[in-house]
């Protein structure tokens, strides 16, 4: 049975936040502590400013990878602009380690791109992410460097993918997880956080639940607008 090899975050207990200020005040950064992840693939889900990005970034901080994304061999910063959250929190980790990670940041990818080249690094990513489309440079990427026992964080890898690109990137997501890979992913997309068996936790006012695929907003709006758009129409346009 597949450990993966991040099991939970928690508080230090050194550390007091400020839990009347950003980000400690945002209710799922309040409950965050103890939370437990799939050993395989977990999706962060809810509206924006929820804390999802927040949190996936604190992440990939704490387990140190590059918070403008990367790997944690790939150090850069154009703009510093991460909160201080990981500077509160510790992992609890199995014995295993991951034989390589990445945190993917859609909407600074193009940095990203920009230090592979100054680093003469694109030949691990499919080529140049800048002489690719946005969604060919993002597809590429989980193709060419993502590999197997590998951890990866994710912040709305959809950005830039499109509907059949999305199905392409679930096909090589099932092959890394079977390879002994561990995800974490914010999402917006049900198309994503449709995967089969993965762990969907909500994030709202009320802080983190657990939900199945079948339970969220993102489901039953796609569902019911696809179904009945021409009423959705109506009452949006009246």
């Amino acid at each position: 049975m597949q450990q993966g090899f991040l099991r939970t975050v928690v508080f230090r207990d050194e550390v007091e936040p400020d839990w009347d200020n950003y980000p400690f005040s945002i209710p799922a950064v309040r409950q965050l502590g103890g939370l437990a992840f799939d050993p395989k693939v977990t999706f962060f889900v809810g509206e924006n400013g929820s804390g999802k990005s927040t949190i996936i970034e604190a992440l990939a901080a704490v387990l140190g990878m590059n918070p403008e994304g990367g790997s944690k061999n790939l150090r850069f910063a154009t703009r510093s602009s991460e909160s201080n959250l990981h500077e509160v929190l510790r992992t609890v980790r199995n014995a295993r380690r991951e034989q390589t990670e990445f945190f993917l940041r859609a909407e600074s990818y193009y940095n990203v791109a920009t230090a592979l080249e100054e680093h003469n690094s694109t030949g691990f990513y499919g080529g140049s992410p800048h002489e690719q489309s946005h969604g060919e440079s993002f597809l590429n990427l989980v193709l060419h460097r993502f590999g197997p026992q590998g951890l990866y964080l994710l912040d709305e890898p959809e950005a830039a993918l499109s509907p059949q690109r999305q199905l392409s990137f679930l096909a090589r997501m099932h092959e890394l997880v079977e390879q002994d890979s561990q995800f974490i992913i914010a999402t917006h997309s049900p198309i994503l956080m449709a995967f089969p068996q993965a762990t969907i936790f909500l994030f709202s006012e009320d802080g983190i639940e657990e939900v199945e695929y079948e339970e969220t907003d993102h489901y039953q709006l796609t569902r019911d607008f696809l179904n009945h758009r021409e009423r959705y129409f109506q009452h949006l346009f009246e």
